[in-house]
């Protein structure tokens, strides 16, 4: 059973970057996705990015495409997540999460969230100041 734990979160300003780390550790078989997601105060969860493990193929939401990047290092089995350009409505508790769903393939980053991803890590603050 994959654990997944994040690092990276904090406060920067608007216009700023932070990079966040999620370890995937405990698995005996890789995940078939990856992926981040983020839930600010009164709102909903929501998808930011995703990553297939295998063919590399990654999907945004509409609010951080050019400015977020999703990627993986399979040698220290993390993924990360480059924040650029940050904005105020990007402040919310940054979630790692993992699928072993062959759904995550090919589902909307938003579709099916809680019966496509399994596993979560514990979150990660990040608060951009205008």
């Amino acid at each position: 059973q994959v654990q997944l734990v994040e690092s990276g979160g904090g406060s920067v300003q608007a216009g700023g970057s932070l990079r966040l780390s999620c370890a995937a550790v405990g698995y005996t078989y890789s995940p078939f996705c990856m992926g981040w997601f983020r839930q600010a105060p009164g709102k909903e969860r929501e998808g930011v990015a995703t990553l297939s493990t295998d063919s590399f193929t990654t999907r945004y939401a509409d609010s951080v495409k050019g400015r977020f990047t999703i990627a993986q290092d399979n040698v220290k089995n993390t993924v990360y997540l480059q924040m650029n350009s940050l904005k105020p409505e990007d402040t919310a508790t940054y979630y790692c999460a993992a699928s072993y769903a062959t759904a995550c393939l090919r589902s909307p980053i938003n579709t099916a969230v809680a019966t496509t991803w399994g596993y979560w890590g514990q979150g990660t603050q990040v608060t951009v100041s205008s």
